[in-house]
């Protein structure tokens, strides 16, 4: 470990000093057992945050975690013991992730309830205040009690959603945390960045925290495309399934055009109208129920952020990530130069393969063991989450980018804006208050921008004739 490296580690006490309550040490949600279920990482610190915030985690405090999980997070087994409560007319109140979907036929707002697999109603004022849970649906705790039916004829006993409260931060001063940067060394901020993820630091190199800090890129860039390729066990969805509520997983499997464009029979508008980002993981096993026209609408949203689906249309800012598991060599590296190979048809397909603005190497990264879990001072996942989210919306990062870089080596337009978004998310990422070095500058956002859209243009020249080969350069102006 370097001295500079050394230095770095001094990111911890400085975070707590100007950060304070937003940042907890890590370890905690390893230590307290809570991963153990299956839930987000910023559930889980909502929890620990409520019953230890001073960071002690002794034996009474781990069984008053554990207690409370039994009681206010059930398992799938556990549904029928809450709808017995229920019945009963006891007020039950869980934590869970709630979603509202508005019925224009009955004039009722109806909320899901997974963990009981039930759809009730809920109170007006509660979705006048949490906009989030017609958006996707929000994590947050939420108070259900039954109504018996008025009658005997045809009316049912109904659930309600009469009181939520959201596991998020509820302010944020965004403009707090990009001034305080200019406090940290570029590795000191990388590296409470890394731990903000929830990754161990001290186990990844500088080249390799860049890496994983890239995975945040879609999270902070509107409309980035990525694909990550890397062999099993690299943590590839960890943090899209534990950082951000802005963000949906869909793991492998057959995928319709209704869920993720627009489903004509309940005029519901779909997935990448809701999120963020949406992530296909196990790229390697996705299918689709009509191919033809997913792909095809699909490669139109990458391209211009709009698609149209029967009649309605529909524009999005929501940037889309595949994860794939490919085979490597005993060297480390794909086991075959052109890797695209290992995926289905539709992402063979070279003009859809364009459209991605950056491959990710993730074979360049150790897999996860004991060890790789965050151990330190970090940004609670729901704060940083949030942060990630209201950086979407700053246009100074893109203008900054386009200010300053020249692009040598080629004059097709994908390459400009794959290497302006992806240098824009470097930028937000690690000097969002854009007070970087030019040295800094070219080393951390625009090298790095450069060598991942550079990898998708290998990769097409050697699967079709149609595409040249080229190096990317750059300039950098004063």
């Amino acid at each position: 470990m370097t001295a500079e490296d050394q230095a770095g580690r001094g990111y911890q006490a400085k975070a707590k000093e100007l950060f304070g309550e937003v940042c907890v040490d890590k370890s905690l949600f390893v230590r307290s057992g809570i991963q153990a279920r299956s839930i987000p990482t910023f559930v889980g610190e909502w929890i620990i945050d409520r019953f230890c915030p001073d960071g002690e985690l002794t034996d009474e405090i781990r069984d008053k975690i554990n207690s409370f999980i039994q009681v206010h997070l059930p398992r799938k087994d556990q549904k029928q013991q809450i709808r017995n409560r229920l019945l009963q007319g006891e007020a039950v109140t869980v934590l869970d992730h709630f979603s509202v979907t508005v019925d224009l036929v009955t004039g009722k707002r109806k909320v899901h309830i997974p963990c009981i697999d039930e759809t009730g109603l809920v109170e007006d004022g509660i979705v006048d205040a949490h906009k989030g849970l017609l958006s996707g649906g929000l994590w947050g705790a939420g108070k259900l009690t039954w109504h018996a039916p008025r009658d005997t004829g045809t009316r049912s006993g109904e659930v309600w959603l009469t009181d939520f409260k959201p596991m998020q931060v509820s302010s944020l001063d965004l403009d707090y945390y990009c001034q305080q940067r200019s406090h940290f060394t570029v590795n000191e901020w990388r590296e409470l960045i890394v731990s903000s993820m929830g990754y161990n630091p001290d186990i990844y190199k500088p080249q390799q925290q860049l890496w994983l800090l890239t995975r945040l890129i879609p999270l902070v860039q509107p409309r980035t495309n990525l694909i990550e390729l890397a062999p099993k066990g690299t943590g590839k969805s960890f943090v899209f399934s534990n950082l951000s509520r802005y963000v949906r997983v869909l793991s492998g499997g057959k995928i319709s055009a209704a869920a993720l464009f627009y489903d004509l029979r309940t005029q519901t508008p779909g997935l990448l109208t809701q999120y963020d980002v949406v992530v296909f993981d196990e790229a390697q096993t996705i299918s689709f129920d009509n191919p033809g026209e997913v792909v095809g609408v699909l490669k139109d949203y990458l391209e211009s952020g709009r698609y149209t689906r029967g009649r309605q249309g529909a524009t999005a800012d929501c940037g889309v990530v595949f994860l794939g598991n490919v085979p490597i060599d005993s060297l480390g590296k794909p086991s075959q130069a052109v890797i695209f190979r290992h995926l289905p048809q539709f992402l063979q397909e070279t003009a859809f393969i364009d459209r991605l603005h950056g491959l990710l190497p993730g074979w360049e990264l150790p897999k996860v063991k004991s060890n790789s879990p965050a151990q330190g001072i970090g940004f609670k996942a729901d704060f940083f989450g949030e942060v990630l989210h209201l950086l979407r919306h700053d246009t100074r990062h893109v203008e900054y980018v386009n200010e300053h870089v020249i692009l040598t080596g080629t004059e097709e337009m994908r390459d400009k804006n794959a290497v302006t978004r992806l240098a824009a998310g470097y930028l937000k990422l690690l000097f969002p208050d854009l007070k970087p070095s030019s040295e800094e500058f070219r080393e951390y956002c625009v090298k790095p921008a450069i060598a991942m859209r550079q990898h998708i243009r290998v990769q097409l020249c050697q699967m079709d004739s149609e595409y040249r080969a080229l190096t990317i350069g750059f300039e950098i102006r004063p």
